[in-house]
């Protein structure tokens, strides 16, 4: 699509969508874009919070636990392919158009999944949660990425850090919301006790309630975002005299050449072995720690009360991954902090299988480790990718990459369950049944960790004609200046708005984090 035809599309009451409407005055405050990308990612990090209701949609449709986990995996499809898919065009129509149809996607998707549970047909759940709520899912997750990058070209892997530490966030707030949502609409349902159900009507106004909060939400970051000017640098950086890995490049590759690189696919290889490893144990958490730790007689030391806290522990370690490993790289690099995620990876992997029922805190300690490489390889891959092919199709090529994670989805479960299937009845397993699939897992890391030391720099000849980075550049100079003289000083974001977009996501993230700890606690009480 060419620029003209983009900015008709974008015409009329829909015009300040339009990416020449989204460039950023010079003097605008940069650190409006971290909760603007928060925004989105701790609304659409819902998704890893299905399972609070799962049971409730078991019981209101009258169906099994797979015909309804199908929803959250059609999800988890959509997701990886609207980002593969929708890549390029988000790049071009650029971060705010993108979010806002994000927002639209997502809150549509339970509003359809809303009809689904009134009227009890499954397939409209399939269809709003699962399919619309994936595409949205698919676009909110890549849309601020780019941006954030071209904001911190000094820090990247601590802006990616930020944003995506909302989505492993977004769990965390989730789950407590949706029990007092459902505790509202149904007094009788009680989220302590297990085997309580909350009915159709609850379920109902949870799903209509979460679309219109997350929406609302979600437009706070569509009116913060906004991309840098070309030639725009943060005060004081001098790329320069910055000191750089040789992998880090200061040219630009496109996203239909990126994939014809080997280093892409290195790096798709890293990322899918780093999911799957960790996925496989958040899939199976909670059953996990109590077979970890059962008597002889069948029965856990650890109770199912306790095991939900060992969940939500996870999910804290997960959220803290993706921020402090992430900011970690722009110390060491990228090809480092990867060789931490799957070597260290690899040693607490063994060390689980062998040692990890000899006690509670060990058990813990060591998957908490393994969950928080889990979220920190989701966090430093978009700095991984801009280090070898530059800024200018980066989110599109973060969305080819993201077919990985859907790939991972079915791999990490399949080989966890498989083995367990294999080994005896749910219920009634041990830590010795866990070995082998643990032991597969190291392996898996392995694979990973010799792909990511194959990783060098791209060659020139995939390198795009700077002519076309230079036309991208000059139409986003012209926006530039026509925001600098439209908005003067008005347009760079206040210090007051700074704090209230950053209260308002720092508030949020407080109330999953003290819920999660209250819950957790009942894993050591």
């Amino acid at each position: 699509m060419s620029t003209a035809t983009t900015d008709e599309a974008a015409s009329g009451p829909l015009a300040f969508l339009d990416r020449r409407h989204t460039v950023a005055p010079h003097d605008y405050n940069r650190w409006l874009i971290p909760p603007a990308a928060l925004a989105i990612h701790l609304c659409i990090g819902q998704v890893y919070a299905t399972s609070v209701y799962k049971a409730s949609m078991v019981d209101h449709f009258e169906s099994s636990l797979t015909a309804v986990g199908i929803v959250f995996s059609i999800a988890i499809v959509m997701l990886g392919l609207a980002a593969a898919v929708l890549g390029t065009w988000v790049d071009r129509v650029g971060p705010r158009m993108a979010m806002f149809a994000a927002a639209c996607a997502w809150a549509l998707g339970f509003f359809v999944g809303a009809v689904g549970m009134a009227t009890s047909q499954l397939w409209l759940v399939y269809l709003g949660y699962g399919v619309i709520g994936g595409i949205g899912l698919g676009i909110g997750y890549i849309s601020p990425v780019s941006t954030l990058i071209k904001w911190f070209p000094d820090r990247p892997g601590l802006a990616t850090g930020m944003a995506i530490m909302g989505f492993g966030g977004g769990a965390m707030v989730a789950s407590p919301l949706s029990r007092q949502l459902m505790s509202a609409f149904d007094g009788e349902y009680d989220p302590s006790t297990p085997g309580s159900l909350a009915n159709g009507t609850a379920l109902t106004g949870l799903f209509v309630s979460l679309g219109v909060i997350y929406f609302l939400v979600m437009m706070i970051g569509v009116a913060n975002v906004r991309v840098p000017a070309p030639g725009w640098k943060p005060e004081g950086y001098d790329p320069s005299v910055t000191k750089k890995s040789g992998l880090i490049t200061d040219e630009h590759v496109s996203a239909a050449n990126s994939i014809k690189t080997r280093q892409f696919w290195f790096v798709w290889v890293v990322l899918f072995c780093n999911v799957t490893a960790g996925i496989g144990i958040l899939e199976q958490a909670s059953p996990m720690i109590q077979d970890f730790f059962r008597d002889a007689d069948g029965s856990s030391t650890v109770a199912a009360a306790a095991a939900g806290g060992f969940v939500g522990l996870l999910s804290l370690f997960n959220m803290a991954g993706r921020f402090v490993w992430s900011s970690t790289s722009d110390k060491i690099g990228r090809k480092p902090i990867y060789m931490v995620y799957l070597g260290v990876g690899i040693v607490l992997y063994v060390l689980l299988a062998l040692a990890g029922s000899t006690s509670t805190a060990v058990f813990v300690l060591l998957a908490a480790i393994i969950i928080s490489f889990y979220g920190g390889g989701f966090a430093t891959v978009p700095a991984y990718l801009r280090d070898l092919f530059g800024t200018f199709q980066v989110g599109a090529i973060h969305g080819r990459l993201l077919t990985a994670w859907s790939a991972a989805g079915i791999a990490g479960p399949l080989i966890i369950n498989g083995f367990l299937d294999a080994a005896g009845t749910p219920g009634q397993l041990t830590a010795a049944d866990y070995r082998p699939a643990l032991f597969t897992m190291v392996g898996v890391l392995v694979v990973g960790f010799v792909a990511n030391l194959l990783i060098t720099p791209v060659d020139s000849r995939f390198h795009e004609d700077k002519q076309t980075v230079d036309a991208a550049a000059a139409r986003d100079k012209k926006a530039a200046e026509a925001a600098d003289a439209a908005e003067g000083s008005g347009g760079s974001g206040s210090t007051v708005r700074v704090y209230a977009s950053w209260g308002l996501m720092v508030a949020l993230l407080a109330y999953g984090v003290s819920q999660t700890l209250l819950t957790a606690a009942n894993l050591f009480g």
